[in-house]
């Protein structure tokens, strides 16, 4: 009989790198260049992104980011580390990976 193992994986769609405009301008822009988050004619979208929306956004969004930045990094990636490392620990025998989709032409991190 073949043995089933068991693994958790916490997933989350990842965060800028830094609170700052550059870092989450090209958060933004990855992210919502994404047809699965935006499903719209791009002939539209890419101007309003491009023009507006990233230009705008990314200096508000940065503040909010720096108000609530933690010393380790976003609090969705402080926090999420430290639930795989509570799930680690009080599961010993089952793998706990963390992956993060950053948006960024690359693959997912994983943790």
């Amino acid at each position: 009989m073949r043995q089933t193992k068991t693994g958790i994986l916490l997933a989350n769609l990842g965060t800028p790198d830094a609170p700052t405009p550059e870092a989450v301008k090209r958060y933004l822009k990855q992210f919502l260049s994404d047809r699965r988050v935006v499903d719209t004619s791009r002939l539209l979208w890419w101007p309003l992104l491009r023009g507006v929306i990233l230009p705008l956004r990314s200096p508000r969004v940065a503040k909010l980011y720096a108000s609530v930045w933690m010393e380790g990094g976003s609090p969705l990636m402080v926090y999420s580390r430290q639930q795989q490392q509570a799930l680690a620990q009080r599961l010993p025998e089952t793998p706990v990976a963390l992956g993060s989709a950053p948006y960024r032409r690359r693959p997912w991190r994983w943790e």
